[in-house]
């Protein structure tokens, strides 16, 4: 919104900052921080008296979870809200590719809401039926992937690109639209399944998003693309405003879920948040990079699958508990150690994920 002063500018003057990409990125970072710090408290505190009993918590999880009973869910209100709003602010509201990704966020983060609404209502862990969450999600992700493709240049419409390598693409066709619904949709369940301790999810997250918009500003603008020898979409460069309203609000979360937590994210947050990674992934072409940059969140993704089909085909388990995450609580691990030491893994994807853009 705030993009549009520039037709106050004669070229010269203050107003003229407000056609760089890098500032107003800045900006929304500031304000969805803000955000975070002035609507926090206020927040918790209505979820608090709302929830009564707060979040309820897994009988079979490790045991000390049970000093986590009565802390409030739904904190995910937050970040979608400081994001939202800074995202509406500083980007420009002219660009399809933000409306795509702020679709999928708030689309994704409804459902999360009524999954967390169910859980605190009733008491019970068991919230909207998986089914009808992913019905729900596929849909959602039907719509985004038909949109993306739509805008994408001709040369990369349907298309799969391959990290490093430029010159090769993979030519989907029809298959495009399933495959961007799996990353879209695979990505918040990932997200959402990781985010079980104090403070887990959400700064790798962060992290994923700030490599993502790096990605998206890179591919967004042409002389970049040709130094960095990576497809150009044009238009992408706005992502990375909604990107920096993200880690934004991420951090004002962050604040209050630090160990031990004020409020949780619940699924209102993590399934927006994830939707909003696969969202980015699929506008800007790099879906596999976000298979390196979100490992943390694909490994936590496959530990409950491959326990689940071991379980059902042994009756063993491979981990004492998953996602995986609980296998190192039940070994011993104290949850900040685990937490931290998670972090880091994906500071270190991350890296990896940023040196796919080859500089020739």
């Amino acid at each position: 919104m705030l993009y549009w002063l520039t037709l106050l500018s004669d070229g010269g003057d203050v107003f003229n900052l407000f056609r760089y990409i890098t500032f107003r990125a800045g900006g929304a970072f500031l304000t969805a921080l803000v955000f975070g710090f002035i609507f926090g408290p206020p927040l918790i505190n209505v979820l608090r008296r709302s929830q009564g009993k707060g979040q309820p918590i897994r009988s079979d999880g490790p045991e000390t979870h049970a000093a986590k009973a009565g802390t409030p869910t739904m904190g995910g209100l937050l970040i979608v809200g400081a994001l939202t709003t800074s995202t509406l602010l500083w980007a420009r509201l002219d660009n399809p590719y933000v409306w795509i990704v702020l679709f999928v966020t708030l689309a994704f983060a409804l459902i999360g809401f009524a999954d967390d609404y169910s859980k605190v209502s009733r008491q019970n862990v068991k919230g909207v039926p998986g089914r009808l969450r992913l019905a729900l999600g596929f849909a959602i992700a039907a719509v985004a992937a038909v949109w993306a493709a739509q805008l994408h240049p001709a040369e990369l419409a349907n298309q799969l690109a391959f990290p490093i390598f430029k010159n090769t693409l993979l030519n989907l066709g029809l298959l495009f639209v399933p495959f961007a619904m799996i990353v879209i949709v695979g990505a918040a369940n990932a997200v959402n399944l990781t985010d079980g301790l104090d403070g887990l999810a959400i700064m790798p997250a962060m992290i994923a998003a700030g490599t993502l918009g790096v990605i998206a500003y890179a591919v967004g603008r042409v002389d970049f693309t040709e130094y960095l020898d990576v497809h150009y979409v044009p238009g992408t460069g706005e992502i990375l405003i909604f990107c920096a309203g993200l880690i934004g609000g991420g951090l004002g979360f962050l604040w209050y879920n630090a160990p031990p937590a004020a409020v949780f994210m619940g699924d209102t947050g993590s399934l927006a948040l994830g939707g909003a990674l696969g969202a980015i992934a699929v506008a800007t072409k790099p879906e596999i990079v976000l298979a390196i940059v979100g490992g943390l969140f694909v490994v936590e993704a496959l530990s409950v699958i491959i326990q689940v089909i071991y379980f059902k085909r042994t009756g063993k388990r491979v981990f004492l508990m998953a996602p995986i995450h609980h296998h190192y609580e039940k070994k011993g691990w104290a949850e900040p150690t685990i937490v931290i030491r998670f972090w880091i893994i994906s500071l270190i994807l991350a890296v990896i994920g940023l040196a796919t853009l080859k500089v020739r």
